[in-house]
């Protein structure tokens, strides 16, 4: 597998826009459009492994009615609950 940090950023935003619903899809593409490429590589890590989660805890992580389990509550999963999605158009 390549290595290339760029080509790992390019892949993850491609699997932040293709997630599986379109709400998801939405929101964590236009997070990895505007903070991505911004992170350095542990908090890369940090979002790939969120982005990997069940797409019910995610969404319940971002609506708080969840709690976000302490082994994911770190500096990236705060900047994406803080994250003021705006769809295009609004």
């Amino acid at each position: 597998m390549n290595d290339d940090p760029a080509i790992r950023r390019k892949r993850l935003k491609y699997r932040s826009w293709h997630r599986g619903t379109k709400e998801l899809d939405m929101f964590f593409g236009a997070f990895a459009d505007r903070h991505l490429d911004a992170l350095t590589d542990e908090q890369v890590d940090r979002y790939e492994t969120i982005i990997e989660q069940d797409e019910h805890a995610i969404y319940g992580w971002l609506v708080r009615r969840q709690p976000v389990p302490p082994e994911l509550d770190n500096d990236v999963m705060r900047m994406i609950l803080s994250f003021k999605f705006e769809p295009a158009g609004s």
